[in-house]
């Protein structure tokens, strides 16, 4: 076992190739690799899933008992300064290991067709093998300095993932956003891992744990402001990472991206590594004064403003991020409250759901651009959509397993952490707790309005109102982007097909590749199955829906392996069992088990308030209409109200303020941006006019001053006598004058 351990090292390297190949293969053999790209889905799962089994092993190892095990080997040693690299093997490194691959390997098949028809479909699997690779080896480092070195691999994957489409101005800005927004948290990261240095002489998490615990104890010689500045500056770079309040702003603008990437970013990859630097690091602060008081209030602002910015949103994407937000911000409350394995067990489970959701969102948007007529501004829009449960029943029905599990409805995933998350809010604040049952109430309604205003109701009538006309013009917004169509250049025609490259790996399908998709815009011709497009939506394809029905399953049944009542047989559940270890350090003595009429009363709550949500949901968008903005429900609850005016202002002021994100983006954008340009104005101006202003003055007057003493020696004595006696005299006045 202790042989198998010491060579987990292996374990970030193992996607590693796939990347390597890749890049070498264009570098050297261009067009041969080009051709023979659709090989490359097959070697990027299969390492994958390699890793994913050697994660389920230690998995294994660590539920019947194995202990935490580190190895690690010096890399350079200067005097007292030591620097080690290894690998940390414990429950949380297992967890993330199997939510990376296991997710991973979804996203992968998945993309295999998704990407199909993309040019960049070679790029697109090197950023992902990658990426991959970077996050493996975050879980894994033993140390902050390896923390730091994989976690900015981690940003300058989701940097070149968001902006994959690069040609378009909309999504080079959002990565250019992702990039500057998680700088500032990644600064603050550094900062942090330095002064931890300062203080303990160590980066290694081992060292620094046993090092605050006595420093709590003894409490000499450190000063304890300084302390809870360096836990804040490394809480700074989680909050960065995970979209936390107040530089959550990159998540929404992250959807430009392909949507595979959404699912891996919001799922399993970025957002999860700044909650996984907060539970690796729980031990060292909750010795820390105030900072798990600062978690846990960043926590509970992140799950407010989530859900209510998602309340209102349009784009079907969009809405899923701000979830995501709201629900990283419950995980992060339930750190900050030191409930350890509830929010782990949270991270698990809202993983599998929110995978599932973004890649059903896909299949959706897929869809939609297979209809004649509509336009990229459309196919995301859920305005747009309706009645889609009749053409994709699939993608319907796993939507709604992940919808469910995201609103807390049993026996789906998510109400077993959730439900939890709930239950120990009302012991650690019950202001918390009404907040945090309050937004329950909200993700239950903006995520049945979702699945309403997507599959439910009569067929949308932009369908039914299609003319008919078969060259209509189509640019697809999950390929090419949101850009406006362009009038086809008819001297060029139809964009040029090479007939030797194929796409697709896992489908038995092959579609055939445009060479010139960013320079024309074409006929649609779809890439689902070489035919002309329909006047409706139609299901995606075998290889989109297997990862939709794995996920599924595991939406249903992943919830199983922390339920939190005692078993027949079974002191605790298997993720008890499973995070043991981690728990005994940060809780000895723990035991997180209920009985079954606590755990029944807190279900019955907890289900209840869901429920609210759904119904609510169901009466505002209930299907009679497709508009988003049918509000004669409401008008006909206050119509006869003497009050109706204020309640419309108030309804309106509520959207407005969802909608608009909370006017947080039009803040940064006047206080920040324009502010930073403004003072880079002036400080232009004042290096101008002023500094380069002195500088040259003092030239010019010296060359006038010089001009003007050449004209002066003549050479007649009179003269010089003449200019002295006016010196001596002007002198002689001046001195009268102050001595009178």
């Amino acid at each position: 076992m202790e042989h198998t351990y010491q060579y987990a090292w292996i374990i970030p390297f193992v996607p590693l190739p796939v990347p390597i190949l890749i890049g070498v293969g264009l570098l050297l053999f261009p067009t041969a690799t080009k051709n023979l790209r659709r090989i490359w889905a097959f070697p990027s799962v299969l390492l994958l899933g390699i890793v994913m089994i050697f994660s389920i092993d230690l998995s294994i190892q660590q539920i019947n008992g194995s202990s935490i095990y580190q190895y690690v080997w010096s890399w350079t040693i200067n005097n007292d300064f030591s620097l080690e690299f290894g690998h940390l093997i414990d429950p949380l490194t297992s967890i993330m290991s199997i939510l990376i691959t296991t997710v991973g390997i979804m996203v992968l098949i998945y993309s295999d067709n998704y990407m199909s028809h993309d040019e960049g479909y070679l790029r697109f699997f090197a950023y992902m093998s990658f990426s991959n690779t970077s996050m493996l080896g975050l879980v894994t480092s033993s140390n902050l300095i390896q923390i730091h070195i994989f976690w900015e691999l981690v940003g300058m994957c989701s940097y070149l993932l968001i902006g994959f489409w690069f040609t378009r101005p909309i999504a080079a800005t959002a990565c250019q956003k992702a990039f500057v927004t998680n700088r500032v948290g990644d600064f603050g990261l550094l900062l942090g891992i330095l002064g931890l240095y300062w203080i303990t002489g160590s980066f290694e998490f081992r060292d620094l744990f046993e090092i605050f615990k006595l420093l709590n104890i003894y409490n000499i010689g450190v000063n304890s402001l300084f302390v809870t500045l360096c836990a804040s500056l490394l809480f700074a770079g989680a909050v960065a990472k995970s979209a936390q309040f107040p530089l959550h702003v990159w998540l929404p603008d992250a959807m430009e991206g392909p949507t595979p990437i959404s699912a891996l970013i919001h799922a399993a990859t970025m957002v999860a590594a700044g909650i996984f630097l907060v539970a690796r690091l729980l031990p060292l602060f909750t010795v820390i004064p105030y900072i798990m008081n600062i978690i846990s209030l960043i926590g509970i602002i992140t799950v407010l403003l989530g859900a209510t910015f998602a309340l209102a949103q349009k784009d079907i994407k969009r809405s899923l991020a701000y979830s995501t937000m709201s629900q990283l911000g419950y995980i992060m409350l339930a750190l900050g409250m030191g409930s350890y394995r509830v929010a782990l067990f949270h991270l698990i489970t809202h993983a599998y759901s929110k995978a599932l959701l973004f890649l059903g969102s896909g299949s959706i948007i897929h869809s939609m651009e297979a209809v004649v007529g509509y336009s990229p501004d459309k196919s995301q829009n859920m305005v747009f959509m309706g009645g889609l449960k009749k053409y994709v029943p699939i993608t319907k029905t796993a939507f709604l397993l992940g919808t469910l599990s995201l609103c807390g409805i049993p026996p789906l995933a998510c109400f077993w952490s959730k439900d939890e998350i709930l239950n120990d809010s009302w012991l650690y604040s019950p202001i918390f707790a009404i907040i945090a049952c309050s937004i329950a109430v909200l993700t239950a309604f903006y995520m049945f309005r979702i699945y309403l205003l997507t599959f439910e109701g009569p067929l949308n009538v932009h369908f039914q109102n299609y003319s008919g006309k078969k060259n209509s013009l189509f640019y697809s917004i999950s390929i090419w982007g949101k850009e406006e169509p362009k009038t086809i250049n008819t001297n060029f025609g139809l964009a040029t097909m090479n007939n030797n490259e194929r796409a697709s790996f896992f489908s038995k399908k092959t579609y055939l590749i445009d060479g010139n998709v960013r320079k024309t815009v074409r006929p649609l011709i779809t890439h689902f199955d070489n035919k002309k497009t329909s006047l409706y939506p139609h299901e995606s394809d075998n290889t989109m829906l297997l990862p939709l029905l794995v996920l599924g399953l595991f939406t249903l049944f992943v919830g199983s392996i922390g339920i939190p009542f005692d078993q027949e047989g079974m002191d605790f559940d298997i993720l008890s069992k499973w995070l043991s270890p981690s728990i005994n350090l940060l809780h000895p003595n723990s035991n997180d088990s209920v009985d079954w009429y606590e755990f029944v009363t807190n279900a019955i709550f907890s289900v209840s308030i869901a429920y609210l949500g759904i119904f609510i949901a169901s009466l505002l968008y209930r299907p009679v209409s497709s508009s988003f903005q049918n509000l004669d429900l409401i008008n006909s609850f206050v119509k006869m109200s003497p009050k109706r005016i204020l309640r419309e202002q108030i309804i309106n002021l509520i959207y407005n303020w969802s909608y608009n994100r909370g006017y947080i983006d039009a803040f940064y954008a006047t206080a920040l941006t324009r502010g930073l340009r403004g003072l880079a104005e002036l400080t232009h101006f004042f290096d101008r006019r002023v500094i380069d202003g002195i500088t040259n003055g003092v030239g010019v007057t010296s060359f006038f001053v010089g001009e003007g003493i050449k004209y002066v020696g003549g050479g007649r004595i009179s003269s010089y006598l003449f200019l002295y006696l006016s010196y001596v005299s002007i002198f002689l006045l001046i001195y009268y004058l102050f001595n009178l």
